[in-house]
């Protein structure tokens, strides 16, 4: 039965996932505290001007649009 459960290509697969996860280096809190906070203000950062180029093009838009019905 043992060796059945060791030629089982599931219970290969756990096993060789197991390893590699014991071989990751794992973050310490500090710099996932200090990558969080970066991607966090990366984020806030690219959210104002995306929505600063969106009021642009509405902008823009609009007064092609006014441009247009005036003719």
């Amino acid at each position: 039965m043992a060796s059945a459960f060791r030629d089982n290509p599931i219970a290969k697969y756990l096993r060789g996932v197991r390893a590699e996860i014991r071989k990751v280096t794992w973050p310490t809190r500090a710099e996932v505290v200090r990558l969080s906070v970066i991607v966090m203000a990366v984020l806030i950062v690219m959210s104002a001007f995306m929505a600063l180029v969106d009021y642009a093009f509405s902008w823009l838009m609009q007064i092609i649009v006014t441009l247009g019905t005036g003719l």
